[in-house]
């Protein structure tokens, strides 16, 4: 995993070019919906208590947010899904408790694929209140527990 660099930006360390790079090979419409859930995650980090600065890396070729500051939180990897290139996924730690959670939270609001995604489409809005609570939940999972 490459080294990222606090950045000025309170909370946040700069992206590796690597992850960048991932982000711009992607088709435009998955890259504009992918690009808001980065910034769904960064922001919803920003502003939960006890969370600290976000490590962007690559993990699986996927991009990946990290609370190795704090070590409050479970990775998040997102990306585009390959059998499918109209959705994409946010992905947590299959061996967590956090896919049940949201699924008794949030029945309906989104698909899910086993214990380890969340699924999303890119031709449909981004439900970004529901989605903020489990991005939340996964960087305080460990806090949490």
């Amino acid at each position: 995993m490459a080294e990222t660099k606090p950045s000025k930006a309170k909370g946040r360390r700069k992206p590796d070019s690597a992850v960048d790079a991932v982000f711009r090979a992607y088709p435009a419409p998955l890259r504009k919906k992918l690009a808001a859930v980065r910034r769904l995650i960064l922001d919803t980090a920003r502003k939960t208590e006890g969370v600290g600065a976000i490590e962007e890396s690559l993990k699986w070729g996927h991009p990946s947010f990290l609370t190795s500051q704090t070590g409050s939180g479970s990775t998040i990897r997102i990306d585009a899904l390959r059998s499918d290139p109209e959705r994409y996924a946010l992905y947590f730690h299959c061996r967590t408790n956090l896919l049940s959670t949201f699924r008794s939270l949030y029945p309906k609001t989104f698909t899910y694929e086993g214990n380890r995604a969340i699924i999303l489409h890119a031709g449909e809005t981004l439900p970004v209140k529901p989605l903020r609570h489990c991005i939340a939940l996964a960087l305080t999972y460990h806090r949490n527990r």
